[in-house]
């Protein structure tokens, strides 16, 4: 799905010893095998050259890579980040202690393997010897099909899928998916609106959502019999120490904002490629730059990333939190906050927001006055628009750097 030189830059950068692809104008100074895009599986090893009869591999070393992700840059070089194999064998384990997924389940990947969640769902599906239904894409009316023809128990979704299977579920009037048992969500924190659709369509199902990274993987977990705050993101998942620190390295206490430090056998090795600088780590523990805090059972309240925060009139503002208010006002369905340059305070806050279906319309003051309720007179935007689009990334989160381009070139509407 890259552009072509995004494409290439990678592959010089990672010098890879094959590249298989199906992508016709692709060339670089690597071996490569080019593929019909049509193969079908049972073709795929001898297209390889794979022998016919081989003999058992011997096992890896857990420390050597296994793979290198990529998060979804929308300019430049993608940031690839390397895996090794314990790295994802020590988290199935623990995921195992998390979840009774096993050999009897089928597994719904309703994504491509580019997204590392479905990858996720794959690789731990097939450890732990269950069924694993993949999707060449997402769309919200096969993955439900897929459920029913497969008798699927557990899916795996990021927010914007599972609620447009909801609404595909809606239009077409289907019977409530009484055999899935489990329901996981990452990518974005789920909306508490949509929880009553959920528990219709899918009544004997447990939800469970996650916090984490690319380099991190599995952070923290909430499930839906847990008696957690909507704004929290949950506990730390099993083999995880989470501490928050002041940029100085120091512990803080429960309640007060900083750094999300992590410690776990699941955080990854390194960058390969695209970074413009290293990690932060203190000993074995690692941060990305998000900011949150804990409370005194141990919950943790994400306030938002390091690197989105925006300084107005020498305030700080995490947008997450901004948008968070917004997307609870019930004409809102996604709202994206962003500062553009003002002389007088540095930057001022702007709002993209996307309409839910059913709501005609609604006023900025409307809009102020609802933010205005939960948040102090700094942390409101005055300015909102609706854009022609939604631009998300590959992993269905809104690409907020489109979004902010939009709103320099005057492509969406002005809320008045």
């Amino acid at each position: 799905g890259w552009p072509a030189v995004m494409a290439q830059s990678v592959i010089d950068a990672l010098s890879p010893g094959l590249v298989v692809t199906t992508d016709a104008g692709l060339s670089c100074a690597a071996p490569l095998l080019r593929l019909d895009s049509d193969i079908d599986f049972a073709d795929v090893a001898e297209a390889l050259g794979a022998a016919e009869a081989h003999g058992m591999l011997p096992e890896p070393n857990p420390l050597q890579p296994f793979y290198v992700g990529f998060t979804s840059g929308s300019t430049g070089m993608p940031k690839g980040f390397r895996r090794h194999h314990r790295s994802w064998t020590e988290s199935f384990r623990a995921g195992d202690r998390e979840f009774d997924i096993g050999a009897n389940d089928v597994v719904l990947a309703p994504g491509t393997l580019t997204h590392s969640l479905f990858l996720y769902a794959l690789a731990h599906g097939l450890d732990v010897g269950a069924t694993v239904v993949l999707c060449r894409q997402f769309r919200p009316t096969a993955a439900n099909r897929l459920i029913r023809e497969h008798r699927a128990t557990v899916i795996y979704g990021v927010p914007t899928q599972l609620e447009a299977m909801l609404d595909a579920a809606d239009r077409a009037c289907e019977e409530p998916f009484a055999e899935l048992r489990w329901i996981l969500s990452s990518g974005a924190k789920w909306k508490a609106r949509s929880a009553a659709a959920l528990r219709t369509r899918f009544p004997a199902a447990r939800f469970a959502e996650f916090y984490g990274a690319s380099e991190l993987s599995f952070t923290t977990v909430v499930k839906d019999d847990e008696a957690v705050p909507p704004d929290l993101v949950g506990r730390a998942f099993r083999d995880v120490v989470i501490t928050i620190r002041d940029h100085a390295g120091h512990v803080l206490p429960p309640g007060e904002a900083g750094l999300v430090f992590v410690e776990s056998p699941f955080v990854f090795m390194e960058y390969a490629c695209g970074a413009s600088e290293p990690p932060q780590w203190l000993g074995d523990a690692i941060t990305v730059g998000d900011v949150g805090r804990l409370d005194d059972r141990g919950f943790l309240h994400l306030v938002g990333r390091a690197s989105r925060m925006i300084i107005t009139s020498g305030k700080n503002v995490h947008p997450e939190e901004v948008e968070r208010v917004l997307e609870v006002h019930p004409a809102v369905d996604a709202a994206a906050v962003f500062g553009v340059s003002d002389r007088q305070r540095g930057e001022r806050l702007v709002a993209m927001i996307r309409l839910r279906a059913a709501a005609a319309s609604i006023g900025r003051a409307e809009l102020i006055r609802h933010a205005r309720a939960a948040l102090p007179l700094y942390k409101v935007p005055r300015k909102f628009a609706v854009p022609r689009l939604w631009p998300t990334t590959r992993s269905g989160k809104a690409d907020f750097a489109a979004l902010a381009a939009m709103w320099e070139q005057g492509d969406c509407e002005a809320v008045e």
